[in-house]
């Protein structure tokens, strides 16, 4: 996973006249550009590329960790005549098929075009078929920024999902920046916002236009379609095998709950279909030693045959990390925070064993309600509302969470369950049929992702595991985790302290001394009231009659393992 930064300044930039001061110097666009993305360097560790036009007053860097065309596809790209510059962070997909329609567009004597690597394709197409033709068709995690010199155009753009991080702000002399983490922007921008997800924005530098490009019905209306099964496990299968295109050693995350256990044992029969029967996908699993996710997670490794590993960690390791996933996930949220720390001990393992991609399954919890408290909706309409409400904020919590726990540490966390056109179907499919349903293979009880588990319940994997209930990740790691942690962090908090929360914290005032300790970490990594601002809490539904701990465990539904 990379990372991407540009600065472009409202006026025309005087190189003579260096525009920032840095300490008792001047610096210029280059030094400073260079340095302030050095604050996300861990996202590309293998090359920086930077390219800096003072005439026209914008620079671009891109942070690389090369995963696809990795001799070929170092950035910021230039178009074939020089006049289109591209700074992407991400995977797109469907790379193969634009690069043939690009061909297909060709003009008589224009050479055929190969792609440098799948985000190679962005220029390419934007160049062909413009930037409705370009948002219309891509498909994968993406970010990115393009400039067009030849009409002094800037694209800035988001996947549908937010998989992939992008902020952008304003500094004190007006200029745009954007980056894929808040920490490159807060020393020099007052003003910070999350670029929202399914957006571009497209026009001059001095005035860039806003425009949602991905509204698909589902978000407005209540859908009437019936489950097909073989359909549902057809579009997810596609998905997985669009996220295999890797040139580097790869893995997946193995917890043992049903979602990360589904898609490693799809990219197994992928994969053994390509290589032969004795390819074994590399998994991992992480938690305190005697955490309820490793017997699942072992039984899953032998039924697929995987290269497996188990990482443990300590609760004091875990503690040491708390101001560590602040830093990186960028958030005070409760849930984030938790789940943040057991990904970054377990991504730096990954990270050490030479894999450079992995494979995980966030985001079928927000498809199909899976997480405990939905067993509570009242009613499909609302079940629904809710979905597409945890669909949307997506990028607030477990993408948050699994692209920056892995990217600390250059590794690249790919997420097939958020694939678009799966994503699509899925949500399409009424909420009657999504909803948790009465499991009918065994003992009879309210079974969360009914249908997904029928529509994989023939040789995908152990009917323990396929009929598991929902375990938070922060949860299986170790029940003692959660519990340790609260109590930790509230250790740092008086009562005093903890009754000027409203007055000291005015956006999201913490609810509890946790939450309190976090936000006073926050508050010093991250000063300014709009870096607040970017931060939403995950919550289950109290109105609902939920508990307000997001922890599974306290919803009760929960069936200790």
């Amino acid at each position: 996973m990379c990372g991407i930064f540009s600065i472009f300044l409202n006026t025309e930039y005087d190189s003579a006249s260096p525009l920032y001061r840095y300490g008792n110097r001047s610096e210029s666009l280059r030094e400073l550009a260079f340095r302030q993305s050095a604050k996300q360097r861990h996202r590309g560790p293998d090359h920086t590329g930077l390219v800096v036009d003072n005439g026209a007053g914008f620079v671009m860097v891109q942070e690389r960790l090369c995963v696809i065309g990795v001799k070929t596809g170092s950035q910021p790209f230039l178009s074939q005549d020089g006049q289109i510059l591209l700074a992407a962070n991400g995977e797109i997909y469907n790379y193969l098929q634009m690069a043939k329609e690009i061909n297909g567009a060709l003009k008589p004597g224009e050479e055929t075009y190969i792609p440098r690597s799948d985000c190679d394709v962005i220029i390419a197409y934007y160049e062909k078929f413009g930037v409705t033709g370009l948002m219309e068709t891509i498909r994968g995690m993406f970010a990115f920024v393009l400039y067009d010199r030849k009409n002094g155009k800037v694209l800035v753009a988001r996947d549908p999902i937010g998989i992939v991080p992008l902020y952008s702000g304003t500094d004190c002399e007006g200029n745009m920046w954007v980056a894929s983490e808040m920490k490159c922007l807060v020393e020099k921008c007052p003003e910070i916002v999350i670029f929202p997800p399914g957006h571009m924005h497209y026009g001059t530098r001095q005035k860039l236009e806003p425009l949602c490009y991905y509204e698909p019905q589902w978000m407005f209306e209540i859908p009437q379609m019936h489950v097909d099964l073989e359909k549902l496990k057809s579009y997810l299968e596609d998905a997985v095998v669009s996220h295999l295109q890797c040139d580097v050693p790869m893995g997946a995350l193995l917890s043992g709950g049903l979602d990360s256990s589904l898609i490693a044992s799809i990219a197994t029969k992928v994969m053994r279909k390509r290589h032969g029967p004795d390819y074994r996908l590399k998994t991992y699993s992480v938690g305190l030693v005697g955490g309820p996710d490793f017997a699942f997670g072992q039984m899953v490794a032998d039924y697929i045959d995987s290269d497996h590993t188990e990482v443990y960690f300590t609760i004091d390791e875990g503690l040491n990390y708390i101001r560590n996933a602040i830093l990186h996930a960028e958030t005070y949220d409760i849930t984030t925070v938790r789940c943040t720390i057991p990904l970054l001990l377990l991504s730096r393992f990954i990270k050490s064993e030479g894999i450079k991609m992995v494979l995980s399954g966030e985001g079928a919890d927000e498809l199909f309600g899976g997480y405990l408290y939905f067993h509570q909706s009242p009613n499909a309409a609302e079940f629904h509302k809710e979905t597409v409400m945890r669909v949307k904020n997506l990028h607030y919590s477990d993408c948050l969470r699994a692209n920056k726990g892995t990217s600390a540490w250059g590794l690249e966390l790919r997420v097939p369950f958020l694939d678009t056109d799966f994503v699509n179907y899925v949500m399409n499919i009424r909420p009657e049929d999504r909803m948790p349903q009465v499991k009918v293979n065994g003992k009879v009880q309210s079974m969360e992702k009914y249908i997904l588990r029928q529509a994989f319940a023939s040789d995908y994997l152990p009917a323990e595991v396929l009929w598991r209930q929902k375990e938070q990740f922060s949860d299986g790691v170790g029940y003692s985790w959660i519990d340790t942690i609260t109590e930790y962090a509230a250790s740092h908090i008086s009562d005093v302290e903890f009754a000027t929360a409203t007055e000291r914290f005015p956006i999201n005032p913490p609810p509890t001394k946790e939450a309190f300790y976090y936000r006073q970490v926050f508050e010093e990594l991250f000063p300014s009231h709009s870096c607040a601002a970017t931060v939403q809490r995950w919550l289950p539904r109290t109105d609902w009659g939920c508990s307000a701990d997001p922890s599974g465990r306290k919803q009760t539904v929960h069936k200790f393992n």
